[in-house]
């Protein structure tokens, strides 16, 4: 069945190669971020009913522009991510760079959730997707190196479990991924390409309806918080 699918974070990177992958199954994909221009060109891209929407996930008004515009989407991928603590400590990195990255990786995320979600339950289906990391997982180590976006992912992991805790038994299905290191403007160095980190979000996007519901997920496979 063709769905709507709204993507945050779409002008580049795993959002883009997410993008990309949901039309290439046939979805209608909405690219959503503030880079106006790249998602324009994204959603050019993805052809067939494709929409492009500039889009501030820290703004709740940004928000309710978006939803008014949309209105309704069958399945959300909260891609939107900042890292912009690397190499401070946690007890040196200024605190207005931890809200910062509250706002935008924690509240964003929930913030579009909290928008779109109750329709999906209305409907009786509906996916959420939260691109995690690693660097937010209590089993792997939280990262001190970047300890703002560490702080701000293991948040963004315990809104997971709070909605799909809500959304349980009705049609929905809540799930972080953590895609690992991807070559992006956050890791450029890093060897896995948008594409193939592309390929566990959207799987977890277009889960059958008796797929797992929070839990965190890498590579199609749950792993522990």
């Amino acid at each position: 069945m063709r769905r709507t699918a709204l993507v945050t974070g779409a002008g580049r990177g795993i959002g883009k190669a997410v993008c990309e992958a949901l039309a290439g199954l046939g979805h209608r994909v909405i690219a959503a971020g503030r880079d106006e221009r790249g998602v324009q060109r994204v959603a050019a891209a993805c052809g067939d009913g494709a929409l492009a929407v500039e889009l501030d996930i820290t703004d709740g008004a940004s928000v309710r522009r978006c939803f008014e515009q949309v209105k309704a989407v069958d399945i959300l991928v909260n891609n939107a991510g900042v890292l912009l603590d690397g190499g401070t400590s946690p007890a040196s990195v200024p605190l207005e760079l931890v809200e910062r990255h509250l706002q935008v990786n924690t509240l964003g995320a929930w913030r579009m959730s909290q928008a779109f979600l109750p329709g999906m339950l209305a409907r009786g289906w509906g996916r959420i997707v939260m691109v995690s990391s690693g660097a937010g997982a209590f089993s792997n180590g939280l990262f001190a190196g970047a300890p703002a976006y560490a702080v701000s992912k293991v948040a963004l992991n315990a809104v997971t479990v709070l909605l799909a805790a809500e959304a349980r038994d009705r049609g929905v299905l809540v799930n972080a991924v953590n895609p690992g290191r991807v070559r992006t403007r956050m890791y450029p160095d890093a060897e896995q390409t948008p594409q193939d980190a592309a390929t566990d979000v959207v799987w977890a996007a277009t889960l059958p309806d008796d797929g797992p519901t929070g839990v965190f997920l890498r590579s199609r496979r749950k792993i522990p918080w």
